[in-house]
């Protein structure tokens, strides 16, 4: 019965909070021609090259395929414990385990609507008991919330949107703490948040905080003895969480990226009218670098937190606390050290202003105390709000820079204008008709509808525009036949070996088939590995957000252990066989890979040594030869290019604009030559495409390394080698030339190696071999060094010394020995302990303070 009674009065609000907002994506998805299955798909932006993939590395752990802890998979291995804890932490995430990989667009699809939902449902919850409003509000102020413009703009990273499921939650616990000393759902909100998304609770717990000063100075007398409970339900959650967060801290502490540097007091590229511009129906302007906050949060929710402030009915000083605080969130925008406080001090690569999801709640509570207030009487300041800001929209048309301006269009203006007016409408005729308020509540909650609903589809058709929704096959284009290739290569190999797709889709790709590679882009990462990688000819600059395996040598094929390519051509590399074909795939097997351990000596600890690939290579095989010798690329042709010589640099503009610049060089192969182009440079998106013997390369000219892979000759031969390039820009490039490899001694080298290498069996987060020395030498691995990495010899742990802080090196006395590495995130233990502890303690902490208020 109570249950029933609960459905009539509450339980269908709380529903449609959850249901509505997943209608209205679904509906407005479709729109665009996604839905379950669909064609298109909603991986826009980083979905695509990176939530989906990631998700699909998720689903191997799920299913007992790689550790929780650690990844053979991203790049050449990760901790992949920390790296959960941005991208895949979500409440909803485990769903992934019911797809198939294949699949993974759809699971995501599934995901982002729960999400939505629960945005809304959690909303949903503490309107519910905090304001003395009818459900119909409540139910509206949620949906606002749950598709407010920062939800849907931002959805396509997809793992910020759990921030805002607990948000809610964090201010209900807040204000049960403060009022009945029950701190319960504080403290599982503070953890559930925490473990989510450390880089969203950073921002939430500081709100969360600012708004507790506000409470207890609205009325310190009732709150002051709240501070202490609050600060130790907060403390217990933040250490229960620390399983998580401190391996994450640590993480970044030794692989993440500097601080930004305070340059100006001012946030370049922001305008006083911004804020308002923003605060309109259906305003996306750009989520790149350039854009302005994203504040909607609904015309009610604006006009009635207006009222808030404007209202005689709510103290002055309440106002000035809580006007501060929106203050605090308006100056962020414009001043630069709050910006990048908020983004802890580390400024944001596009997709900027990620706190101002923080405006849009604050203006949804402090519009719900509005509602709670506003009467009959109140008719007249109504008015004048939505006058107010109908002068406020149209002063921006005459008064804002036009071409900043330039998204707001007519549409956006008149949609917005008019619907303040329908509101007002209905609010002047409600109190004069109010036998009919039934129907005004119907004809008000269906404008409102409408209206959330169309500046979601403009949200979504903003996103669309700028970074597309891509079809299906952008991500599974080739995913049967790679999967095939990729399990083939597994049932052939019982040792660590890693494979590179020379055609591949995203620099993510080894997440989603389960191998082995190099490229990777992402936020978490092993950056040490990555700057000594870009030494040795993989592309990985300034922060190391991204490391590309195009465009190296055969030598950094053999010394990280790369025994496979998958490709649509040869590949035209020496030592490469075709092993198998799926499709118009095939799979290629370099005879000259190297395992993933290699016994030297204590001199490559040295801080000058092996600084290239070629000192190491030399460094390992004791080969005196040389190995690479360059020769001149002679121009012989060149189309719709105007080349500049400043000295050790070239200028290649365009004669005519929209056609592509060509060159064509000649080039004298020697026999039993690895030959290459190298183009060194830069060109903002500019792909330098290379076609010889009419095979055509791709590849992006600043992303990707410097050596074009011209193939193996094994007589001499005079070679044409056409580049052309992509893009409108200005190309700088050093004098290209052309380099050769000795295959010969190439060859030799690597015999000499592979006498010395050693085979590790990688299970897990463990990877173990067995040696037998006939004098003390060091195993030098391409496993990444982490100081998670512990180091056992015989069952007996040892210090490992650094190699570089690049890769795991591990001194080994004389004789047989068993090597062991295992790794646990630094930190995993003490967090873990604190994770044990501090529940109990909050369980003793919650029975104490529970007994302390019955006592009162």
């Amino acid at each position: 019965m109570r249950r029933m009674n609960w459905m009539k009065q509450k339980g269908w609000a709380f529903l449609l909070s959850i249901f509505l907002p997943i209608g209205i994506m679904c509906f407005v998805y479709a729109l665009l021609g996604i839905y379950p299955g669909s064609e298109k798909t909603i991986l826009a932006s980083d979905a695509l090259s990176q939530t989906s993939n990631f998700f699909a590395s998720l689903n191997n752990t799920l299913h007992g395929k790689q550790s929780f802890f650690y990844s053979w998979h991203g790049s050449l291995g990760l901790n992949y414990w920390s790296f959960m804890a941005y991208y895949l932490n979500g409440i909803f995430s485990p769903l992934i385990y019911f797809f198939d990989n294949s699949q993974v667009p759809d699971a995501l699809y599934l995901i982002i609507l729960l999400k939505f939902g629960a945005i809304g449902g959690t909303f949903w919850i503490m309107s519910d008991q905090t304001f003395k409003v009818p459900q119909w509000v409540k139910l509206m102020l949620s949906i606002s919330y749950a598709l407010s413009g920062f939800a849907v703009a931002y959805s396509p990273q997809q793992m910020w949107l759990d921030g805002l499921i607990y948000l809610p939650l964090v201010i209900l616990g807040i204000h049960r703490l403060m009022d009945k000393k029950r701190p319960a759902v504080l403290f599982i909100s503070y953890l559930l948040l925490f473990l989510s998304n450390f880089y969203m609770a950073f921002m939430i717990g500081v709100f969360s905080f600012l708004y507790v000063i506000c409470r207890f100075l609205i009325d310190p007398a009732k709150y002051k003895k709240s501070l202490l409970p609050y600060l130790t339900t907060s403390l217990l959650a933040g250490g229960a969480s620390m399983v998580t967060i401190l391996p994450t801290l640590l993480d970044l502490k030794n692989n993440g990226e500097s601080l930004t540097k305070i340059q100006d007091f001012f946030t370049k590229g922001t305008d006083i009218w911004d804020l308002p511009a923003k605060t309109m129906v259906g305003v996306y302007d750009t989520s790149k670098f350039g854009s302005s906050p994203f504040l909607y949060f609904g015309l009610l929710g604006l006009i009635f937190c207006l009222f808030y402030f404007v209202s005689p009915k709510f103290p002055l000083k309440n106002k000035l606390i809580y006007g501060s605080l929106f203050l605090l969130l308006i100056a962020s925008v414009y001043i630069e050290p709050l910006n990048l406080f908020w983004h802890g001090f580390h400024s944001p690569n596009m997709f900027l202003f990620r706190f101002s999801f923080l405006f849009s709640f604050l203006g949804l509570l402090l519009a719900g105390f509005g509602l709670e207030k506003v009467t009959r009487e109140d008719t007249n300041r109504l008015v004048n709000i939505v006058l107010g800001l109908i002068l406020l929209y149209l002063a921006i048309i005459f008064l804002a820079n036009r071409k900043r301006y330039d998204f707001l269009d007519k549409t956006t203006i008149a949609t917005t204008v008019i619907l303040l007016l329908v509101y007002l409408s209905i609010w002047l005729v409600s109190h004069k008709w109010q036998q009919k308020m039934t129907i005004w509540w119907v004809l008000l909650f269906l404008v409102f509808l409408g209206e959330i609903t169309f500046n979601t589809q403009r949200m979504v058709t903003g996103i669309n525009a700028e970074w597309h929704y891509p079809d299906r096959v952008a991500f599974d284009r080739d995913y049967q036949d790679v999967q095939q290739l990729v399990a083939t290569t597994k049932e052939e190999n019982s040792t660590l070996y890693r494979l590179a797709n020379l055609n591949s889709i995203s620099r993510n790709e080894s997440f989603l088939y389960g191998y082995s590679g190099v490229s990777m882009f992402s936020s978490i990462r092993n950056r040490h590995s990555s700057m000594y990688l870009n030494e040795l000819g993989f592309r990985s600059n300034g922060t190391n957000l991204t490391i590309q395996y195009a465009n190296n040598t055969l030598v950094m094929d053999a010394l990280l252990g790369i025994k496979y390519n998958i490709s649509e051509n040869d590949p035209k590399k020496y030592g490469y066989e075709l092993k198998e074909t799926a499709g118009k795939h095939k799979l290629y097997e370099n005879r000259l890979a190297l395992p993933l351990g290699i016994l030297t000596d204590q001199g490559i600890y040295k801080k000058d040594a092996v600084k290239n690939q070629s000192e190491l290579i030399a460094y390992l095989s004791n080969q005196k030869e040389p190995l690479f010798y360059f020769s001149e690329a002679e121009m012989i042709k060149e189309e719709n290019v105007q080349i500049e010589d400043q000295g050790s640099v070239l200028f290649y503009s365009k004669t005519v604009p929209n056609k592509l610049r060509k060159l064509t060089y000649s080039i004298d192969v020697p026999a039993h030559s690895q030959a290459y182009l190298s183009l060194y440079g830069r060109g903002m998106e500019v792909e330098a495409i290379t076609k010889v013997n009419g095979i055509e390369q791709r590849s992006g000219l600043e992303e990707n390394g410097q050596y074009y892979n011209l193939g193996y000759y094994e007589k001499a031969e005079k070679i044409e080698v056409e580049v052309s390039f992509t893009g409108e820009g200005v190309v700088h490039l050093v004098k290209p030339t052309a380099m050769f490899m000795n295959v010969e001694v190439f060859e030799d080298s690597i015999r000499t190696i592979q006498k010395q290498g050693v085979s590790f069996e990688t299970k897990g987060r463990t990877a173990e071999a067995n040696v037998n020395l006939a004098k003390e030498q060091v195993v030098l691995t391409t496993i990444p060094y982490d100081k998670g990495w512990s180091a056992y010899i015989d069952g007996k742990k040892v210090e490992i010394p650094t190699f570089k802080d690049a890769f795991l090196a591990l001194p080994v006395p004389k004789g047989a020995h068993t090597i062991k590495f295992v790794f646990l995130p630094q930190g995993f233990k003490i967090g873990f302990s604190l994770l044990i502890s501090c529940l109990i303690l909050f369980i003793f902490f919650n029975w104490w303070l529970t007994k302390e208020d019955r006592k009162t």
